[in-house]
């Protein structure tokens, strides 16, 4: 199920929150939790039915190897308390400490590996297949696995999980709340990658298991933000993106750079409107999601880009990857090693194919060379900075883009190919535009973009204002002889805010129902 369609905003979402609070008003809080589980699964296997057993087999089985962990993990703490309360020999409690370590390492490798390799089944049987016939001219049948949603997003979401039940930082969850941690269904698709500590305790906080409707009126305005971004803009754009790729061999110098930078732009509202969207569902629920998107396209360094792109797969690959290998303790060389790792898992995590590889590669030399020149302390002015960075990050993603290496080559050769660009080719603008589907509002649109992505407060910033906004206002006006007055007035506006938001997304439904439904781009990792 999208949440781009109106049998998700107007069927599905509405259903889910009055039956979650209807049993939640009535303290049937265990029926709540149950019944959000049982829409995150429907939610799932909307798609695909087959697929719900690799999820709950997933669920089921990093449960239970958490759960050992956790508990190693509290029986090794307690053990040595115990023996130095005791005054147990010394060589003997270190010879059992090391016994349950090594015990607790093995089920912690076991159940790592376990998940790599039903992600490395699913995502990247067919590639190395194909990888490997090309490589030693065999021919081996391909497997045509259909990857399953979500699978990337929920494998690390649930490692994490592990590692930390195996440092002992888990508490002991029942089944049902963990299985809606990875399950719960505004971040399973295309994340946030969640954290355990961030989203569970949630679920058990008094005031969230109730209708709060300031938080009604925030995820409804942080949702239409969302599918504006997708429906009106992200989806214009996919239109020339394809038109753009499918045509390759007819770009020339100036096209394809036009074909890139709305690849560009379509990437960036299609996984920003996603964010806006899973942020605004959580809402409804009273749950924060973690910012996962933050003006990418303002960074004025790749590092800083980094930082501001899917937020939480960077932390993740950052906490759980980067710091155990060592991170920047081991020296220049080793530091530069580990970032060169981190990029390769990151590439080859969004897709299975060489393009991924060759895409997250390039990002790890460029952080590589930030870095080199991050410790000789020179740094650009800021304008040549966020220039420099934006023109990488759009060379980049044409290799995110393209279906295969051919085609990356071809738009790659247009885009580089300076030489051809003449007093001819500029004169002949409009009909190449013609020839491969854009046109002049390809160019506005582009504009338009880019001007909005550089001085307009991104969807996070906007919400906390009207959040900071309300705050204020209410302070203020309690402390006034006339504060019960100016309260419905302004509780008047802010009613009136809600119809005029409301009206935008009926709007937007409109635009939707008479338009197909393109997918999220990160679907497919």
């Amino acid at each position: 199920m999208l949440f781009n369609t109106p049998e998700y905003f107007l069927l599905f979402l509405p259903v889910s929150i009055i039956v979650y609070f209807f049993f939640s008003k009535r303290r049937y809080f265990a029926a709540s939790k149950l019944w959000l589980l049982l829409c995150s699964l429907f939610f799932y296997c909307y798609w695909k039915f087959d697929y719900i057993w690799i999820l709950l087999g997933s669920i089921v089985f990093n449960f239970v190897i958490g759960s050992i962990l956790s508990k190693e993990a509290n029986a090794d703490e307690d053990a040595t308390k115990l023996g130095v309360k005791d005054n147990q020999n010394s060589d003997e409690r270190t010879l059992k400490n090391r016994v349950c370590s090594t015990k607790r390492k093995l089920i912690l490798i076991f159940g790592v590996l376990a998940n790599v390799a039903l992600l490395g089944y699913y995502k990247y049987t067919d590639f190395l297949i194909s990888d490997l016939n090309l490589l030693l001219g065999t021919s081996y049948e391909l497997v045509h696995i259909v990857l399953p949603l979500a699978i990337s997003f929920f494998t690390f979401q649930q490692i994490a999980y592990l590692v930390d039940s195996y440092k002992g930082l888990t508490k002991e969850y029942d089944f049902v709340s963990y299985a809606v941690f990875v399950s719960f269904f505004p971040q399973l698709i295309a994340g946030p990658i969640v954290h355990h500590k961030d989203l569970i305790p949630q679920f058990f906080k008094a005031r969230n298991l109730f209708l709060n409707y300031k938080n009604l009126c925030f995820g409804l305005f942080i949702f239409t933000i969302g599918l504006i971004k997708k429906a009106i803009i992200a989806d214009k754009f996919a239109i020339w993106v394809g038109d753009g790729f499918d045509s390759a061999n007819n770009l020339t110098l100036l096209t394809s750079w036009l074909v890139s930078f709305c690849y560009t732009f379509q990437l960036y509202f299609d996984f920003s409107g996603y964010c806006d969207m899973a942020v605004g569902s959580a809402l409804f629920f009273n749950i924060k999601l973690p910012i996962n998107f933050n003006s990418p396209y303002k960074a004025l360094s790749i590092q800083d880009f980094w930082r501001r792109w899917h937020i939480t797969l960077s932390s993740f690959l950052r906490d759980y990857l980067y710091f155990p290998l060592g991170g920047s303790r081991q020296g220049s060389f080793r530091t530069y090693v580990n970032l060169f790792i981190v990029f390769f898992i990151t590439g080859i995590w969004h897709g299975a194919g060489n393009t991924f590889v060759l895409w997250g590669l390039l990002h790890g030399v460029a952080i590589i060379i930030h870095r080199v020149f991050h410790n000789f302390s020179y740094s650009l002015p800021r304008v040549p900075a966020w220039i420099l960075t934006f023109i990488f990050v759009d060379i980049a993603w044409v290799l995110f883009r393209a279906p295969d290496l051919n085609v990356a080559y071809e738009v790659y050769s247009h885009m580089f190919d300076f030489g051809s660009l003449s007093l001819e080719q500029l004169s002949t603008f409009k009909s190449a535009l013609k020839g491969i589907g854009l046109n002049y509002q390809t160019i506005t649109y582009v504009v338009l973009a880019l001007i909005v992505v550089l001085t307009c407060k991104n969807s996070n910033e906007l919400l906390a204002k009207v959040a900071t906004i309300k705050n204020e206002r209410l302070s203020k006006l309690y402390t006034h002889k006339e504060g019960k007055l100016q309260h419905v007035l302004y509780k008047v506006g802010g009613y009136c805010a809600c119809v005029f938001v409301a009206l935008i997304l009926f709007y937007v439904t409109l635009a939707v129902i008479g338009s197909s439904y393109t997918e999220f781009i990160y679907f497919n990792f």
